[in-house]
Formats: C-alpha cells, sequence, structure tokens
C-alpha cells in the first residue's frame, strides 16, 4: 500500500473514533440534564401539591372565623 492510503486509513480510524467519544460524551451530559430537570419537576410538583392543600385549609379556616363571627353577633 502506499502511504497515502495508510494515512487516510489512519486519519479515517481517527475521526471515527473522535465523532464516537464527542456523541458519547454528549450523550451522557444528556441524559444528565434530564435526570436534573425531572428531579427540578417532581420538586415544583411538590410546591403545586403542598400549595393546594395549604389554599383548602385556608379557606376552611376563613369559613370557621365566618361562623364564629357569625356566632358572635348573634
Amino acid at each position: 500500500m502506499t502511504e497515502a492510503i495508510i494515512v487516510a486509513i489512519i486519519s479515517g480510524a481517527c475521526t471515527l473514533i473522535g465523532s464516537c467519544a464527542g456523541v458519547i460524551a454528549s450523550s451522557r451530559l444528556t441524559q444528565y440534564r434530564l435526570a436534573q430537570l425531572e428531579k427540578q419537576v417532581n420538586r415544583h410538583n411538590q410546591v403545586i401539591e403542598r400549595t393546594f392543600r395549604l389554599e383548602g385549609r385556608m379557606d376552611e379556616a376563613e369559613h370557621d372565623i365566618r361562623d364564629l363571627k357569625a356566632a358572635r353577633k348573634e
């Protein structure tokens, strides 16, 4: 084989290896970022659920206060 063919094969192999390494690294980073985003979404959903429960308890408390004020006037 001539030197040009050997150099082309070596260059192609190195390019292939580099490209594969880049794809793997990018994939790992994407998976990590998705996992972090899922954690943030779960925390956000927990806050929304807690807020919903607190709003319900607040409505009950306001209703009880109105009842107490009405009973006090009588």
